[in-house]
């Protein structure tokens, strides 16, 4: 990560531009404060953390733009008008790259792309690894989306560059956890589904892609007659999928054991040769679900600038589908303040800062998705801004 060690600074008043880059205000909070800085259409804040006898310069990683390069203009920028006694650095100024991927995109462009959809049918593909089965499934149904999500990215990268390879226009890959894109899909609107081979994880059963909400998730999502399916080498994890997808209504479940697909993982190739048993569950949905009511603006109202400063504390309150972790108070320079905080569910919170002045609280740069979790969490987030308890 590009960073400055230096062992003074320079008062220099804010704002103040140097170059193409801008630097707009601080917010201070301790031994460290936050700048708000313009860069290459980037907005971003850089962190100077006081060490005592040096100061460290770097990227806000709550912050940090996709642009690299923005960051390393921001730091020489930095070290230019407020460094001195440089002690070390790392910000080498790079001619910037065309980084754009044809096939990995984010939440917002996958939202963007389902919605004007051109394909008949659109598979899901979670924890799609080595890429064989998804790359199969996208061959094989030319008519179909299909969209891998993988939180491994070395995997994503992969898979784009063989899908580049196939020339193959029908996959779109996402680089998230599933459970939160799971959340971002509208109902009815999956053909199939697919989980292969995830890990067990026996001893944290909460990181398992499949719960009893995933379950429910699945029926919401998938259309009338659109498939759930489950390989996996692990009996326990399987009796769970079991578990989870028998409690739910309408739904039709066929259970097989060292059953023959055309198309198999190197780890699967792997556990037949050592004569493991294999499990397939595919659970059929029937009917049709309620769309998620999630038009909600994510604003404040009635917070008090004052109060919030003379009560803020470090806290976190869990509830039984998301929390919320108030982690830190900085003051402006005008007095407004800026409050780092994470919140939502608890397999893929967000960290977002506030920024609260007397007149108003905005999220500054971007505001939640838009999941239920995220709703639920921003409502309570409210409360506790505005609780005598903070």
């Amino acid at each position: 990560m590009p960073n400055i060690v230096a062992k003074n600074l320079k008062n220099v008043e804010l704002p103040v531009k140097f170059n193409e880059v801008e630097f707009i205000w601080e917010a201070k909070s301790n031994d460290e404060k936050l700048i708000y800085t313009k860069a290459l259409e980037c907005e971003f804040c850089l962190v100077v953390k006081d060490r005592g006898n040096s100061y460290v310069i770097k990227c806000d990683k709550l912050t940090r733009p996709a642009k690299l390069e923005a960051v390393q203009m921001a730091l020489e920028a930095y070290k230019q008008l407020f460094a001195s006694d440089v002690i070390s650095q790392a910000t080498a100024v790079k001619k910037p790259k065309n980084l754009e991927s044809k096939y990995i995109i984010n939440s917002d462009e996958l939202l963007n792309r389902l919605e004007d959809c051109e394909y008949k049918r659109i598979f899901v593909e979670i924890g799609f690894g080595s890429g064989r089965h998804l790359l199969y499934q996208a061959k094989e149904n030319p008519e179909a989306l299909i969209i891998g999500i993988e939180v491994y990215k070395p995997a994503c990268l992969q898979v784009e560059n063989l899908a580049g390879i196939n020339g193959l226009k029908n996959i779109v890959l996402l680089n998230l956890d599933a459970r939160l894109v799971m959340s971002l899909l509208k109902s009815n609107s999956i053909d199939r589904l697919f989980l292969h081979f995830p890990v067990p994880w026996g001893k944290s059963k909460m990181r398992r892609v499949v719960s009893p909400q995933f379950a429910l998730e699945c029926q919401r999502t998938l259309k009338d007659g659109g498939t759930f399916e489950l390989r996996s080498d692990d009996r326990d994890y399987t009796d769970f999928t079991i578990g989870c997808f028998m409690d739910l209504k309408n739904a039709n479940i066929q259970i097989f054991k060292n059953r023959f697909l055309e198309i198999s993982s190197k780890y699967e190739d792997r556990w037949i040769r050592q004569n493991k048993d294999i499990y397939d569950v595919i659970c059929a949905f029937y009917g049709s679900s309620d769309e998620l009511d999630l038009d909600f603006k994510f604003e404040f109202s009635g917070l008090k600038l004052e109060y919030i400063k003379s009560n803020f504390a470090n806290k976190t309150i869990k509830y039984s589908d998301h929390f919320i972790h108030l982690e830190r108070i900085y003051i402006l320079d005008n007095g407004d303040a800026l409050v780092r905080v994470a919140f939502g569910s608890f397999y893929r919170p967000e960290h977002r800062y506030l920024l609260i002045s007397r007149q108003n609280t905005i999220y500054l740069f971007k505001k939640p998705l838009l999941t239920p979790e995220n709703i639920k969490a921003h409502n309570n987030l409210e409360d506790m801004l505005k609780c005598a308890t903070l």
